[in-house]
């Protein structure tokens, strides 16, 4: 009998000790009741710039764009034992952490449609309508090797063409960015990003951001990682004579979802939440050298069958991002050497360009992962340097790495580039143009896919210089020669002499010349690559401009 009621205890502490266990799970609801209202007044969901990008390609606003219930939100947030993590509009749905127990009893709500457990060893609760099947994940930061050598970015620059763009001053003026990373700490301080916190919108901005882990508006603080640091610098650092980013003046929004510290599914959840906010901003482009297919608890791990594109809530957000008029960029994944092999997600989402990695030498990483998707679909879209890449630390240092976290965020900036010379095309025409530009477009292989990307063929195509509406210059210019001469052209008949000066970026002036008629060039043969300051007076005013200069 003593043994009886000793087992009986044991049974009694295990059973409240299942109870006590935290899971995570995805609570969908049935619908959105409001979302004839925000229909109808699509500027309480979306910003004038998102609704003016969506509205350029031809995209309206839909139920996804609906914001969720608040009454169904707020029965869930209390709900006996219940946490709610994160929030997803688009999926309709809440991250949310509680004992099984808790989280089953959500079921009874009004408002509940369906639950998905992270963890596939519970069953998902489905209500008579279902939601797309849902699993659990791991998220896998792709890490990177530092070498601390020393040199610039002209390889990994060069080697996809994208200098020809910047010749023709296409470097990404006007495109907003959106990095969704772990750490952002230094980006505010370190020179190399001095122009994108200086209060010029013409040369680049970092805009906003937010630090989603700790749910604070300071996205610089200290995380632990300076990750996202790095990959801002591969876009858009300047140091004179060191480095140039492939977007240069591009502007950006800076999210933190990554929690360094824990691998976790809510990550996951965290970097939709942070994509929907860059939709409703009117983002451009989203970056991500994040990868997921473990977690801290293997219970959460994915197989390579769920790197369909439909399995893990991030790449179904993921999706949604580019359905939405966004290029989304991420990273393939570090994966080449080990026993995973395979893209991690949302690498593996339709309609993402997912990157791998090349050394200097221009052959596919053994560390870069492996495609094509569970169900088939080629994977990675691309290649750039990632491979003894350089990137720019906190402390302003340039060192080399490796990691597709760089080889991503380097065709990040090109994409810029891209949609700013091809302004009239949709983000998945771009998406078109950088796959078919990849030099093995017509022999995929798994882990290269379509190749290097090479654009400097495209050159013959650009013409004229948008940067000069930015800076609401008289005049556009023209870089003629192989971007030895600047020649001046005026939109509207010229009425004066103007006045310019080419000085460098220690405050030395090299040129003066009055451009008038004729005399309209200024010759910038003899002088080194990197950047410089065009000061122009015309009309009784004085405006500055940055040029840089590559031959």
């Amino acid at each position: 009998m003593k043994k009886f009621v000793f087992l009986m205890f044991l049974y009694a502490g295990f059973v409240q000790a299942q109870q006590e266990v935290q899971e995570h799970a995805w609570v969908y609801f049935k619908n959105k009741p409001d979302a004839v209202y925000f229909l109808q007044a699509p500027h309480l969901m979306l910003s004038q710039k998102a609704l003016d990008r969506r509205s350029k390609q031809g995209l309206a606003p839909n139920e996804q764009d609906v914001p969720l219930c608040p009454d169904y939100v707020s029965s869930v947030a209390t709900g006996t034992g219940i946490t709610v993590k994160a929030r997803s509009k688009w999926l309709n749905a809440v991250h949310v952490l509680g004992t099984e127990f808790a989280i089953s009893n959500l079921q009874n709500l009004t408002g509940v449609d369906s639950i998905q457990f992270a963890n596939k060893n519970i069953n998902a609760i489905q209500s008579s309508t279902t939601v797309s099947q849902q699993k659990k994940s791991k998220i896998n930061q792709l890490k990177t090797i530092a070498s601390y050598s020393y040199g610039n970015a002209t390889n990994q620059t060069t080697m996809l063409g994208v200098d020809t763009f910047h010749n023709a001053t296409y470097e990404g003026q006007g495109l907003q960015i959106a990095i969704i990373d772990s750490g952002f700490f230094g980006t505010d301080t370190a020179g190399a990003f001095h122009h994108l916190v200086d209060g010029d919108f013409s040369n680049g901005e970092i805009l906003g951001g937010h630090n989603y882990v700790n749910n604070t508006t300071d996205f610089y603080a200290q995380t632990g990682s300076t990750h996202g640091t790095q990959v801002l610098s591969t876009i858009a650092g300047v140091i004179e004579g060191e480095f140039v980013g492939t977007a240069p003046k591009a502007s950006f929004y800076l999210f933190v979802t990554e929690d360094v510290d824990h691998e976790t599914p809510l990550e996951e959840s965290l970097w939709v939440q942070a994509a929907e906010k860059a939709d409703s901003l009117g983002v451009d482009i989203i970056n991500t050298s994040l990868g997921y297919s473990e977690f801290d608890e293997s219970k959460y791990n994915y197989t390579y069958a769920d790197m369909d594109g439909k399995t893990t809530f991030i790449s179904r957000g993921a999706t949604i991002a580019a359905q939405k008029g966004m290029i989304v960029v991420n990273s393939a994944g570090n994966s080449g050497n080990d026993s995973w092999k395979y893209i991690t997600a949302p690498a593996d989402a339709d309609g993402v360009i997912s990157v791998g990695a090349v050394d200097t030498n221009e052959s596919v990483t053994a560390f870069s992962s492996y495609g094509p998707t569970a169900d088939n679909r080629i994977k990675p879209e691309t290649l750039a340097q990632g491979g003894d890449v350089f990137v720019v630390e906190e402390n302003n240092t340039v060192v080399a790495s490796n990691g597709t976290s760089f080889s991503g965020p380097i065709i990040s900036g090109v994409s810029a580039c891209l949609w700013q010379a091809f302004p009239n095309k949709t983000s998945v025409e771009i998406r078109q143009m950088i796959i078919e530009n990849s030099e093995d477009y017509l022999n995929p292989t798994a882990q290269g896919g379509y190749g290097i990307l090479r654009i400097g063929h495209l050159a013959s195509q650009l013409t004229l210089s948008p940067v000069k509406e930015i800076d609401k210059a008289p005049f556009y210019l023209l870089f003629l020669n192989h971007s030895k001469v600047i020649q001046f052209q005026f939109y509207k008949p010229q009425t004066e002499v103007l006045k310019v000066e080419l000085f460098s970026v220690t405050g030395r002036v090299l040129e003066r010349k009055e451009i008038k008629g004729n005399y309209n060039q200024v010759d910038i043969s003899s002088y080194a690559n990197g950047l410089y300051y065009l000061r122009y007076r015309y009309q009784g005013k004085n405006q500055i401009m940055t040029l840089y200069k590559i031959d």
